[in-house]
This record gives C-alpha cells, sequence and structure tokens, in this order.
C-alpha cells in the first residue's frame, strides 16, 4: 500500500527528513520520542506525516519512556521507531537492552553531536561508537548503520527496519550532526522496487497447547504478537523458549548464545562495506559517516602526488567487518583511522589489522578538512 507515501522521483531534501519518509516506506506507523538536538527534524516530521498514513505518533516525557514505548508498540505488531542524539540515546539503553532480551525488532536514530554530557549540542561528533556496540549490559550483539550522505539516510533506514525485522531485535542508525541536516539529492525508486522485510509470524494456532515463543529450533523465532491470542511472557530476565525466567545454567548458556549467535553467523551477510582506490593501495584510511567525505578527497589529492592512498568505508560498523579488514590490511603498510573523537572504532581496527595502525583523533565540533587527513597521509607514507 502506497497511499500517502513519498513517491517515486528524485528530491531536494535534508537528511532528516529523508530518514523521516524512508520509515513511512518501510512500514513504520508508530513513533515515540523527545526533542533533542539535532535529531527533532525527524520526530517533527514523524509527527506530522505519520497521521496521513494511518500510524501513531506520541511525545513522551523523556527518552526512557520513548524507547519502551517503542517497544511495547512492536510487541502488538506495528513497525516501530524513534530518534534521539547522545544524552538521550544514554538514556535508552537500558531499554535497548531489553529490546535485545525479548527479541523486539525497532529501530533508534542517533544523530551523533559533540559530547560528553550536553557537550555541543549543535555541532557534529562521533563519539558515540562504541556506546552503540557496548551501551547496555549483558551480552548481545549490535546492529549498527553509518551514512554519510542524504541518499543513505533513506535507504540505510529502510536496511535497519529490515533487519531488525529479519533478526528481530532494536537496530540502530548513526548519524550525526552534518549528515542529518544536510539537504542533497535523493533519488526514491518505484516502490515496488523497494525490498521490504516483515517479521515472520507462528505458522501454528494459538490454542497449540506446547507453544513456545521462543522456539530453540529457530535461528530467529517467528514472533507472537499481543491481541493474536498465543500465550506469551515477554520479560527482560534470563529466559527459556516458552519466555518464562528459569535460572539455571543450561537456561543461561540457551538464552545468552542464541541472542548473539543470530547476528554471528550472518554477520558476512550483514557486513556492508565501500571501497575506493583499494587495488593499489598501501596507504588506506578505514574511516566511516561524516569523516569519509573528506576522506575520499584527501584519498584523491593523495594520488595526484603520487601516494598510493585508498580508502575503506565502514557502512555496517556493528558487527565488525573484521575479516574485510584483515584482508585489506594484508596489502596496507599503514592504515589511519579519521574520526570526530579521541579514538573509538581505531580500536576494532587494530585488532583485525595485520599492520601499523594510526589514529587521527579530531575533537567534536567540525569535520576534519580534506588538507588535516592529507597532512596524516603524507606523514605515514614518507
Amino acid at each position: 500500500m502506497t497511499e500517502g507515501l513519498l513517491p517515486p522521483g528524485k528530491y531536494f531534501m535534508q537528511g532528516n527528513i529523508a530518514c523521516a519518509e524512508a520509515a513511512l516506506i518501510a512500514g513504520c506507523r508508530f513513533f515515540a520520542g523527545y526533542p533533542i538536538t539535532p535529531s527533532s527534524e525527524i520526530l517533527e516530521w514523524m509527527s506530522y506525516r505519520l497521521p496521513q498514513v494511518g500510524g501513531h505518533f506520541i511525545q513522551m516525557e523523556d527518552e526512557i519512556a520513548s524507547i519502551m514505548a517503542v517497544l511495547g508498540a512492536s510487541n502488538a505488531g506495528a513497525k516501530s521507531m524513534t530518534a534521539t542524539s547522545g544524552p538521550g540515546f544514554s538514556l535508552m539503553q537500558e531499554g535497548i537492552g531489553f529490546g535485545m532480551m525479548t527479541e523486539t525488532p525497532c529501530v533508534i536514530v542517533n544523530v551523533q553531536r559533540g559530547g560528553p554530557s550536553t557537550g555541543i549540542p549543535t555541532l557534529v561528533g562521533q563519539g558515540d561508537m562504541m556506546q552503540a556496540k557496548w551501551g547496555s549490559h549483558g551480552d548481545y550483539e549490535a546492529i549498527v548503520y553509518v551514512p554519510n550522505s542524504v541518499q543513505e539516510m533513506f535507504d540505510l533506514t529502510i536496511k535497519a527496519f529490515n533487519t531488525s525485522e529479519e533478526y528481530r531485535q532494536p537496530v540502530i542508525l548513526m548519524s550525526d550532526q552534518v549528515i542529518s541536516h544536510m539537504y542533497g539529492s535523493l533519488v526514491v525508486p518505484p516502490h515496488e522496487e523497494i525490498k521490504i522485510v516483515n517479521r515472520k509470524l507462528p505458522n501454528v494456532p494459538p490454542s497449540i497447547p506446547d507453544f513456545k515463543p521462543f522456539d530453540s529450533r529457530y535461528e530467529v523465532p517467528p514472533m507472537a504478537l499481543a491481541g493474536m491470542g498465543y500465550r506469551v511472557h515477554v520479560t527482560g530476565l534470563t529466559h527459556d523458549e516458552r519466555g518464562y525466567p528459569y535460572y539455571t545454567h543450561e537456561v543461561s548458556t540457551w538464552c545468552v548464545k542464541h541472542l548473539v549467535s543470530k547476528v554471528r553467523n550472518n554477520a558476512k551477510k550483514i557486513w556492508e562495506v565501500e571501497r575506493f582506490m583499494l587495488d593499489d593501495a598501501d596507504t588506506i584510511i578505514i574511516t566511516y559517516g561524516i569523516t569519509s567525505r573528506p576522506a575520499y578527497q584527501a584519498v584523491k589529492m593523495a594520488r595526484s602526488e603520487g601516494i598510493k592512498a585508498g580508502m575503506l568505508r565502514l557502512i555496517t560498523a556493528w558487527p565488525f567487518p573484521d575479516e574485510i579488514v584483515r584482508k585489506v590490511s594484508e596489502q596496507a603498510k599503514v592504515i589511519i583511522v579519521p574520526e570526530i573523537n579521541m579514538g573509538q572504532m581505531i580500536h576494532p581496527v587494530k585488532e583485525a589489522a595485520e599492520c601499523l595502525v594510526v589514529g587521527l583523533s579530531w575533537a567534536p565540533g567540525a569535520v576534519p578538512t580534506p588538507d588535516v587527513i592529507l597532512d596524516t597521509i603524507r606523514a605515514v607514507s614518507r
């Protein structure tokens, strides 16, 4: 059903608005959130657009309530979403962990800004990358996408919904202030050409006496929704296949291994990267998000000086594409990791790489220019 959705065509649009329109096309019909710079345009646009497509919007009293409302709506069958920035993302972490344990699909957009604390609300940062992976307590596997354009704000929002539905867990889109606030070209393909994934529902009747909502026969079990008549217990406690708390190490082992293995076993399917001038490169930049844009230019400038530079852009930050990084590092003398923080994604790069890894840490509030990145390339390539 496409009535009320953004028609196919070419647009000049803000990143945050492209994200909201993509969510509607992906099937999002519930949004709960709290205003916070620089993500507020997503909330504001969804408040205007959701009623037009038969959806529901609610502004909650804070980010804790927002994530819990999103999880509740998802358990009732609605594709659900929220958007925030660093301080709100911190408040959502317990709810994100609850969503992981209960295997509840939803999408969380974090438009990163300067930190820590309230930091620089109106300017860029990339300081939440490790929090996206490790923010909530306990063991689970995060799935995190990092756009670098208005087009990818659209494309990766749809991908985030699809991946969330496929693996039954929260999926995070890590944007940043510049990408979300920039205006750029957007091409919306015919709706019938856009892949849309919906969660699998049980194929047995609710009356079945031994129905198990977390049936171990499935890598990702079908999701019984509230109101369908199935006996379902939704809890953040470690639980058995029936969903009931059961405190034995055997059950704990099954439960936690299940949560992590459904992502780890499919990591190669989830990984997405972009390669740029890598064929003969021996000085390689590994980057993501807004920082990749000046990195493109720096690589081209380095090539004009005879330096064999190349770039690997992380589109999927988590699960981290370690095998891809390891393979790329085998041809490199040095890898440079520029990021707008004091060193975060450099750590998994160092763990995977077989060569020297150098960080280019850039304080929040501004994007490193191509000249800054080029200076680092020159310095390590001597």
